[in-house]
């Protein structure tokens, strides 16, 4: 597997996750490091786990649920950290199906 593949999901992952957690409010150096560290837990492992077969409905809710967890356990003050991490995950999901069929 290409090691670009991982840099390029991860880091398209934080330039839209980064945004989306600013507009839900989090606006602390403490929090806005913890969607960097989330990511970079949950990002690698379900494109490592999506390329070796694994269907990609079951990972996304699993880094879905842990990085929710993340987020209300090592987060200050997140309101609706599940919901943060499922608007979140949406959202960079989304734009990344889309620029694949456009690209």
């Amino acid at each position: 597997m290409n090691f670009s593949i991982f840099a390029v999901s991860l880091g398209l992952t934080l330039l839209l996750e980064l945004p989306a957690a600013y507009a839900w409010g989090l606006r602390s150096r403490h929090n806005l490091t913890v969607v960097v560290l989330v990511n970079v837990l949950t990002n690698p492992a379900v494109v490592l786990l999506h390329a070796l077969g694994i269907p990609i409905l079951p990972l996304e809710a699993s880094a879905i649920a842990a990085e929710g967890f993340c987020y209300r356990h090592c987060g200050k003050n997140i309101r609706s950290p599940y919901l943060l991490a499922l608007c979140a995950n949406g959202f960079s999901y989304g734009v990344g199906r889309i620029l694949n069929i456009i690209l």
